[in-house]
């Protein structure tokens, strides 16, 4: 009997002991901290049609991007994250667009080469020199009497100028004229002084002296044979020729 007091005693203090152990608070896990979700990088593409050109041509862009918020292109500015647009380049250029967005930026570009417009050689003239200069330089008309440079007659002179400078190599002849009316030896004079009064006239507008020469025809070459003043108003002049 004592015996077996001695063996239940422990198994008791041990159920005891068991239960106590069983009321002590669990400690929940340490949370594993996760990284945030990465944000997408830019893409972005641009292409020019057509890729060469002629100066003055149109060319058409095409670009578009993925996950950007905000897209320009060089020179052109801000732009929608996709579309097109017609430029015309004056030089060959290159196209730089540019993608931003929270994970970063991307670029693209598109090469636009613009030639120079090929020159096309002026057609030949059917007009022999003589034809030519006889088309683009005419004579000019004076008065009765005088050789004063008539106001009518300026607008003639600086055309006849003009075509001039422009043929430098020219050199030309410039006859003073009269009508029939008065002496041989006073006409000549007179024809004189009208050949000098238009030289002096395209001297002033920038043709060399060097270039030109007086002659004076007096009455001796008319270019209407009527008594008329219409007649006469023909054969007073300062007449133009080349100079060969």
């Amino acid at each position: 009997m004592h015996r077996l007091n001695r063996i239940v005693v422990p198994v008791a203090l041990l159920v005891v002991l068991g239960a106590v152990a069983g009321c002590k608070k669990k400690i929940p896990p340490t949370p594993v901290a996760t990284a945030p979700p990465a944000v997408p990088a830019p893409t972005a593409t641009i292409s020019a049609t057509p890729a060469s050109v002629s100066a003055g041509d149109r060319v058409v862009l095409t670009w578009s991007t993925t996950n950007a918020s905000t897209t320009s292109i060089e020179g052109l500015g801000d732009v929608p994250t996709s579309g097109t647009k017609t430029v015309t380049p004056t030089g060959s250029t290159s196209y730089h667009l540019v993608a931003r967005g929270g994970g970063g930026t991307a670029d693209a570009y598109a090469r636009v080469t613009v030639s120079a417009p090929v020159a096309t050689a002026a057609p030949a003239s059917s007009l022999s020199d003589e034809e030519e200069f006889r088309a683009n330089v005419k004579d000019i008309f004076f008065d009765y009497d005088k050789f004063a440079i008539r106001t009518d007659a300026g607008s003639t002179l600086s055309r006849d100028a003009s075509y001039l400078a422009n043929h430098p190599k020219l050199k030309i002849v410039i006859g003073g004229y009269c009508d029939e009316r008065g002496s041989d030896e006073y006409n000549l004079a007179l024809g004189q002084n009208r050949a000098s009064s238009t030289e002096k006239a395209l001297v002033n507008a920038g043709i060399a002296s060097n270039r030109i020469r007086v002659i004076s025809y007096g009455k001796e070459k008319q270019f209407c044979g009527d008594a008329t003043e219409a007649c006469w108003q023909q054969n007073r002049r300062a007449g133009f020729a080349l100079d060969n």
